[in-house]
């Protein structure tokens, strides 16, 4: 599993957003409950993701000229 910045994941009803990876930690925000922000190590990071599903990215507009 790779981890990066702004990835969205989602597990039943619950979804996370990775707001700062770091070596070490993930600082993440729960998007449906009210966006509590949380610091966990990565390896337990990791099993809050199991079976967890990666929401595929959107993809980024650029303004216009």
């Amino acid at each position: 599993m790779r981890l990066q910045q702004d990835q969205v994941w989602e597990k039943g009803e619950t979804a996370l957003r990775i707001t700062r990876l770091e070596r070490h930690e993930v600082e993440f925000k729960y998007l449906t409950a009210g966006g509590e922000s949380e610091i966990l190590v990565k390896k337990e990071f990791c099993r809050l993701l199991k079976g967890a599903n990666l929401r595929a990215p959107q993809p980024k507009v650029e303004p216009a000229e």
